[in-house]
């Protein structure tokens, strides 16, 4: 009997553990894989660990092995955490990236002349697009002087010294270094 009244208890430690999992998945997604992997994960990952978790759940309460409250709160813990990642998935992704690469993407960079005409020296950083709606590129930029540091703060479409093109958004890496978002359909040097 008293193994019986163990396994019904109220446990946070399931919903810790689905929290944990859908935050593991979803950083090697975001700052492994793609720009586009956020889709694969909403369309495929995301469901199906859902519905994986909901049927476990049921089976769970039906053998009187979890309590329906742990089961609840399970699901919401997966569903808040999911939710909240891919709100900030371009944070999340931008500064993941920034912190394990930042190095390499820094040496890529700086290994370029200047520019003659006043550009910053760029990579491309990271893109994303859809056959037939056009490409978005994001350029991490150098900026010496950290003139961007209040375009990435406005928040708003600007054309800026150094940069061919209007671009939607600037943010900051770091001192000096930015993510360019430019227009879809826009690459540095072909603005439409």
């Amino acid at each position: 009997m008293e193994e019986a009244t163990k396994h019904v208890r109220f446990s946070w430690q399931w919903p810790a553990y689905v929290a944990s999992a859908a935050v593991i998945v979803f950083l090697a997604m975001a700052i492994g894989g793609e720009a586009d992997a956020e889709l694969l994960y909403v369309l495929l990952i995301a469901p199906a660990a859902f519905l994986i978790l909901l049927i476990g759940s049921i089976i769970a309460i039906c053998k009187k092995r979890v309590r329906f409250l742990s089961a609840l709160i399970m699901l919401l813990a997966y569903c808040a955490f999911t939710f909240g990642l891919l709100v900030n998935y371009s944070n999340v992704r931008n500064a993941g990236r920034w912190l394990l690469w930042s190095r390499s993407y820094k040496a890529e960079v700086l290994a370029q002349a200047e520019s003659p005409n006043g550009e910053f020296r760029h990579i491309e950083w990271d893109g994303w697009g859809f056959p037939g709606a056009g490409n978005t590129v994001v350029y991490l930029v150098f900026d010496p002087a950290n003139s961007l540091a209040t375009e990435a703060e406005l928040h708003s479409s600007v054309k800026l010294n150094g940069i061919p093109c209007e671009v939607p958004q600037v943010r900051r890496l770091e001192s000096n270094w930015y993510a360019v978002t430019f227009y879809t359909g826009d690459t540095w040097g072909h603005c439409s």
